[in-house]
């Protein structure tokens, strides 16, 4: 029986993924919090990470005392994500797998998505979780307007090949704890 290749890449990614984020360093989000100095007042969607993610809070933080921050909320599986506004005090609840969302939902539309991943390409190739919210997300709000779409992961999540389909959203960047990556 032949493997899914898509589940066979998730497999070896989160194995590295866990490792990174055992050995990760203080500050893993400070290139983030670089890049998005320069995106001040942009609003912004980040997420609150889960399970071995690398932690994008630390330049939410930054972002929000400068412009409106939010973070994802799923709906219904099949369904893109809204994203409810967040800052370092709201209250928070659990929401759909385990992820936490604002107990009162003030829904805003982002221009930037910071994007929790399983595994990227140099390319700008990503692979997820396999539910394709954020691919249905990015493509709504893309056909609306600009929307940047900013891979956030560890470096040891760099993967050579992803397996793709065309409903895949491309990532416009990736940052990790060492370095800025322009795809192309």
């Amino acid at each position: 029986m032949t493997d899914d290749p898509k589940a066979a890449a998730r497999r070896a990614a989160f194995d590295r993924r866990r490792a990174a984020y055992e050995a990760r360093p203080a500050d893993p989000a400070a290139r983030l919090s670089e890049y998005l100095s320069g995106h001040r007042g942009v609003p912004l969607s980040g997420y609150m990470p889960i399970r071995t993610e690398i932690d994008p809070r630390p330049a939410m933080i930054e972002a929000a005392a400068h412009g409106p921050v939010a973070v994802p909320v799923i709906r219904a599986k099949g369904e893109p994500l809204d994203f409810a506004r967040w800052a370092p005090d709201t209250e928070m609840t659990t929401g759909p797998f385990g992820a936490e969302i604002p107990a009162t939902l003030d829904l805003i539309e982002p221009e930037i998505l910071i994007v929790p991943l399983v595994a990227f390409t140099r390319a700008g190739d990503r692979l997820g979780y396999g539910g394709g919210f954020y691919d249905r997300t990015l493509a709504r709000l893309r056909a609306r307007r600009p929307t940047r779409a900013i891979g956030f992961a560890f470096a040891a999540q760099e993967a050579d090949a992803l397996p793709t389909e065309p409903t895949d959203q491309p990532l416009d960047l990736i940052i990790t704890e060492r370095e800025i990556i322009t795809p192309g």
